[in-house]
């Protein structure tokens, strides 16, 4: 039996999540909306912390280098603000907060990449469940009925 606060959390995760680690560059889809309009920004760049994994408070904080400055963003992977998280490389990291990272620049800010599959890391089979089952109750409310 779930306690009550894990009831509660459980009430406002998203029903699947991208595993994301560090040392992952990736690409996060945000919903930026500005007065009437809503836009998708994508912010790419390396994953060098992940914090709480498996709750709904799981937070990845993702560092690019832009016009030769560096820029950080932490997102909250549960948050309805980030639409999607895509993993676009995968590297060989033995720590979970790369602060290291931030002293490198050039080359010396390569991390050595690993094998991975792409489409089934990205993939969320829990999702594409949800959908196929939205689109069958659909197809069978819309049944033709001529006389």
């Amino acid at each position: 039996m779930q306690s009550v606060i894990q009831q509660i959390e459980a009430k406002y995760m998203k029903p699947a999540v991208v595993n994301v680690r560090s040392g992952d560059t990736v690409k996060v889809h945000q919903k930026i909306r500005e007065g009437a309009k809503e836009r998708i920004q994508i912010f790419q760049g390396l994953v060098i912390r992940t914090d709480q994994k498996g709750g709904h408070l799981s937070r990845i904080t993702v560092r690019r280098i832009a016009s030769g400055i560096g820029v950080e963003k932490s997102f909250l992977l549960h948050s309805p603000l980030v639409v999607q998280v895509e993993i676009t490389k995968r590297s060989k990291v033995r720590r979970n907060f790369l602060s290291y990272m931030r002293a490198r620049t050039g080359k010396a800010a390569r991390l050595t990449g690993i094998e991975f599959d792409r489409e089934a890391v990205n993939a969320l089979p829990e999702v594409e469940a949800v959908a196929a089952a939205e689109a069958e109750a659909e197809a069978s409310t819309e049944t033709p009925t001529e006389k």
